[in-house]
């Protein structure tokens, strides 16, 4: 019912905008001094996966580094879904006097938990992507967080590609951007791991946001990005009362080939990256321990991955991608099952049967070990079909 309410409310305001004299634009329309552009893809995903166990929530939908199986019974699942669909609005307002304000808001259906039911409707519930305007040097709202940076992500059929080193963060922020530097303070939010390991305790306690710098500059054939992030992990709740500061580096970039090839790669490591990099495989910090006493340490971690893109012709191409996490414990405060390192290659081949619609088919391997040198591998093949709108 809500849903129908919405769609019908959507289509009654795009009505009333073209009936009262807006002008048509390519993919949009427009209201007053306001153009409005829309558009999107829809996305088909099928995979079959072999795991050393069942692999858990939304690392069936996508690759999801910490829960890759450990040690258990080798065991098949297929999974089908559309739920990487998406949709987003942009505007452009004339404010006069030659200046413009701009603005996007997106969603998918990729959430881990929206009381789907797959044995009838399949039905997902929309999540917020993007939701910001820029004004002159400003940006106001959620998007990719300043320590990221979108040229270094692989051209993969997964979600992210390369997960176990990828800076994949959206969240609410207020950035400023003067030529190629930028800076921007976030929302904070952090994960602890308990004394001796156990189930992650996520705080928002902080005080102060999450701080980020970022400088784009390129070469004749390349383009780089170093970005830095400072942030405070704090833990208040009524026994523990600590916080402790962290800070991560993080250089990316793109290589121009020839024949449009491309190799695109990241580098980062820090003091508490925790759910920056990983997809929050490992937390920012640890408890030395259970009473009031106890303070916050750091866990360092670093990641890389490297991806190179080649097409074959102008309707093949294909992606060959490595990426690595590595995490640097203290077991005698994290306990033997924190993860350790995750590992993952893939390659697919991508047939573009024109500019709007692609299929293509992906294998992936990945591996987990966590600090106990038990590990477990998982083996995926992917079919996709994506069509942009």
């Amino acid at each position: 019912m809500r849903q129908s309410k919405t769609r019908n409310t959507l289509a009654a305001a795009i009505a009333l905008a073209l009936t009262a004299g807006a002008a048509h634009a390519n993919n949009g329309f427009k209201v007053g001094d306001t153009e409005v552009s829309y558009g999107g893809y829809v996305k088909l995903d099928m995979m079959v996966s072999d795991a050393d166990g069942d692999i858990a929530s939304i690392g069936r939908d996508f690759y999801v580094p910490s829960v890759t199986p450990i040690n258990g019974d080798s065991t098949t699942r297929f999974d089908m879904h559309a739920r990487q669909t998406r949709f987003f609005f942009s505007t452009s307002t004339d404010l006069g006097n030659g200046e413009k304000m701009t603005g996007r808001i997106e969603f998918d259906f990729q959430t881990s938990n929206n009381g789907n039911d797959e044995r009838t409707t399949n039905g997902y519930s929309p999540v917020m992507r993007h939701a910001f305007v820029n004004y002159k040097n400003w940006t106001v709202g959620q998007t990719w967080s300043n320590f990221m940076d979108l040229q270094s992500l692989p051209d993969t059929l997964d979600f992210v590609g390369n997960a176990d080193a990828a800076i994949f963060i959206r969240q609410a922020q207020v950035r400023y951007t003067s030529g190629n530097f930028s800076i921007a303070v976030e929302n904070p939010e952090s994960t602890v791991t308990p004394f001796g390991g156990g189930a992650r305790i996520t705080t928002d306690d902080n005080a102060t946001p999450d701080f980020t710098v970022g400088y784009n500059f390129k070469t004749e054939n390349a383009s780089f990005r170093v970005a830095g992030l400072l942030r405070q992990i704090a833990i208040e709740n009524g026994v523990l009362d600590d916080s402790v500061a962290s800070y991560g580096v993080s250089f990316s970039g793109k290589f121009n080939l020839a024949n449009k090839d491309d190799i695109r790669f990241t580098i980062n490591t820090g003091e508490g990256l925790g759910r920056y990099v990983g997809l929050n495989a490992s937390n920012g910090a640890v408890l030395t321990g259970t009473t009031s006493d106890a303070e916050l340490e750091t866990i360092k971690s670093t990641s890389f991955s490297v991806a190179y893109r080649h097409l074959w012709n102008d309707k093949w191409r294909s992606t060959f991608l490595y990426s690595a996490l590595n995490v640097d414990n203290d077991t005698s405060l994290t306990g033997t099952s924190a993860n350790k390192s995750m590992q993952s290659y893939s390659v697919n081949a991508l047939y573009q049967f024109n500019t709007k619609f692609m299929m293509g088919v992906e294998y992936k391997y990945a591996n987990r070990e966590i600090e106990s040198g038990l590990d477990g591998d998982m083996h995926r093949v992917q079919f996709s079909a994506k069509y942009d709108f």
